[in-house]
């Protein structure tokens, strides 16, 4: 186990960040705020849904049920750790391995799971 991991924020790509914020915000009664730059809806007990635009990217809305050859659900998971490098080394050494494109800086950093599913390393704060 990664010391000081914690599950805090799930992300969800989408088309309109702030009005998908919005939706959850209201639906689930919880704060509309910024993490990362990016819209959040965050609940009483700090734990958030982060909404990331596709920007400059042609989003394509899911479709459900999932059919052969059509766009699948878009999410992937965010940890927080008290030392994003390390953690990254630790979860290299479980199976994980580190995307080629990065996007976080110093905030984050985006692995992919063995089975390919996307997730972030994200610095605490």
């Amino acid at each position: 186990m990664i010391k000081g991991i914690a599950l805090t924020n799930i992300t969800i790509d989408c088309k309109d960040a702030k009005k998908l914020r919005k939706f959850y915000a209201s639906l689930l009664g919880w704060e509309e705020a910024e993490m990362f730059g990016m819209p959040v809806a965050k609940a009483p007990t700090g734990f958030t849904l982060l909404f990331a635009p596709e920007d400059g990217m042609s989003y394509e809305r899911p479709v459900w049920p999932e059919q052969p050859g059509k766009q699948q659900k878009q999410t992937h998971l965010d940890f927080t750790v008290d030392d994003v490098k390390s953690a990254v080394a630790e979860a290299e050494a479980l199976g994980a391995v580190k995307a080629s494109d990065q996007f976080g800086g110093d905030h984050f950093t985006t692995m992919f799971d063995p089975d390919g599913h996307p997730f972030c390393l994200c610095a605490k704060g």
